[in-house]
């Protein structure tokens, strides 16, 4: 199913707008912009078109323009009255920038010279023309259908004025002129949407920020290819057509990353499967303001989870990632980044249609994972739907990693002793002597009753007696104690969702929220 409709690409140098058509597919991203094209006969010059206009008693030459040197846009066609001189040439298109007037050049010229030169040039008037493919929005130059006649009437709440030269203007002849009618063999023109950039969408990514900063595009996004190819700022005339549009790619997108998944599957072992993968953006510690951000690419294949700066797209450039960390170690945290009162923003925030509230330094959709000595990654993504499927990604990697692992040792020690301790999804917790291999204690996961450590090296667990009833403390250091705790973490959460699923999807914020709204 293809979707098509009109958006303005905004161009950050010149601060203009102009008008596009979006045409989006399953795989491709298309923009389109208008143009002026010769559909029969000999066409010696596409980009230029030189015409005769016949100035007639009623209506004069039959068209308006706009625009101007002093706006520094050139003076272009806003108007073409019916069955006047104009359009009775077919050659003529509203948005045509007008080069020559009789010979003169006029492309410096300012909008009071143009309509001068035009009301004095006589009773025929020859005018050379070219389409201005990026005319500004604020020229408020009607889209309506390609074709010249359609587009006979625009508003006048333009801050450039429309000059109508349908009026006699100086002329000296009274009879009336033969009208202005394209010769059987000249060439035939017509106005329409032209290709002008396609941008692939699998492994594209969308940005809805000023690249780098926390700063939230109004109605904006940018979408960039795998190679970098980018289509600019796109900007839409409606927070609700914005979100349409961000939604309707983000699924297109989505989808292409299934397909590579699943071929890329195909040539990994059970135990090696991509579970999720997609980019985010990863907020960069102790850099300057201007760039707080950079796009990541996140994957969770088999036993690991992968930090790339690009998509791996062969085999081979899996050992080409930036970071690599064993599922078992690391933990997964949503921030809720959302409102003062910490409660959930409505669907409006998922859908990115108010933009009211205060998103200056902070962007929503936010999750970190914790990782080994005490380290953490903070990245964000563009959509709350993006942020459900990472949490529910990241449990299942998880989950499987545990279940396929069985268990962990982690050498440890105590008062002078070097010793193993071992968790096993099925036993609990194990502490051996690592020379004599003689077991020290043992405890289900159930007996965990608390923990606490220094944040570095040192960690209490307290575990209860099943005979007893006591509370037993055991202390041990261990060289990566972050590690061994996430470790800990993913076996209990593991055990507990292998006994009551119900339990650990009734923990998911990011789902919680998805289904509130």
């Amino acid at each position: 199913q293809t979707k098509t409709g009109i958006a303005l690409l905004y161009d950050e140098v010149s601060e203009n707008a102009y008008d596009i058509r979006l045409k989006l597919t399953k795989e491709v991203l298309t923009i389109q912009k208008q143009d002026v094209v010769c559909v029969s006969g000999s066409d010696h010059s596409a980009n230029h078109r030189t015409v005769t206009l016949r100035r007639q008693p009623v209506g004069g030459l039959g068209l308006s323009i706009k625009g101007g040197a002093e706006h520094k846009v050139p003076v272009v066609i806003s108007k073409i009255f019916k069955d006047q001189a104009a359009e009775q040439t077919g050659m003529l298109f509203i948005g045509d920038a007008i080069i020559q007037v009789n010979g003169i050049n006029v492309e410096s010229a300012t909008h009071e010279e143009v309509v001068h030169l035009l009301r004095n040039a006589g009773d025929e008037v020859t005018i050379t023309v070219q389409y201005l493919r990026e005319a500004p929005s604020f020229l408020k130059l009607p889209l309506g259908s390609p074709g010249p006649s359609s587009d006979h009437s625009s508003g006048t709440s333009s801050p450039l004025f429309d000059s109508g030269l349908h009026l006699n203007g100086n002329s000296t002849n009274t009879a009336p002129s033969s009208p202005s009618s394209p010769i059987a063999n000249e060439p035939k023109y017509e106005k329409r949407w032209l290709d002008t950039l396609s941008v692939p969408l699998s492994m594209a990514r969308i940005s809805r920020y000023k690249t780098g900063t926390d700063k939230l595009r109004s109605n904006a996004f940018e979408v960039l290819a795998l190679d970098g190819v980018s289509t600019g700022i796109l900007q839409f005339y409606t927070a609700q057509e914005s979100a349409d549009w961000l939604r309707a790619m983000s699924t297109n997108i989505s989808d292409l990353t299934l397909q590579n998944m699943k071929m890329a599957n195909k040539c990994c072992s059970p135990s090696d499967q991509v579970i999720h993968m997609g980019w985010v953006n990863e907020r960069l510690e102790g850099t300057d303001s201007s760039q707080l951000y950079k796009f990541k690419f996140l994957a969770l294949k088999g036993s690991s989870f992968y930090i790339f700066s690009t998509p791996p797209v062969s085999t081979l450039d899996w050992v080409r990632a930036e970071k690599i960390y064993n599922l078992c170690e690391v933990l997964f945290k949503i921030h809720k980044l959302w409102l003062a009162d910490d409660c959930w923003l409505q669907a409006n925030l998922y859908l990115g249609i108010h933009q009211d509230f205060d998103l200056e330094d902070q962007r929503p959709y936010c999750f970190s994972v914790m990782v080994g000595h005490g380290k953490s990654h903070y990245f964000n993504v563009e959509l709350g739907s993006e942020l459900a499927v990472w949490e529910k990604s990241f449990q299942r990697a998880i989950f499987l990693e545990v279940q396929r692992t069985g268990s962990k040792t982690y050498m440890c020690s105590w008062q002078g002793d070097t010793l193993c301790f071992t968790v096993d999804f099925a036993l609990g917790f194990t502490c051996f002597d690592s020379k004599t291999k003689n077991v020290l204690w043992r405890f289900k996961f159930s007996q965990l009753k608390g923990s606490s450590d220094d944040g570095k090296t040192r960690v209490k667990l307290l575990f209860q007696n099943v005979d007893t009833k006591q509370i037993e403390t055991k202390e041990l250091e261990f060289q990566d104690l972050t590690a061994v705790l996430h470790c800990i973490h993913s076996f209990i959460a593991a055990k507990v969702a292998s006994v009551d699923p119900v339990f650990i999807d009734s923990q998911s914020i990011a789902r919680k929220y998805m289904y509130s709204n």
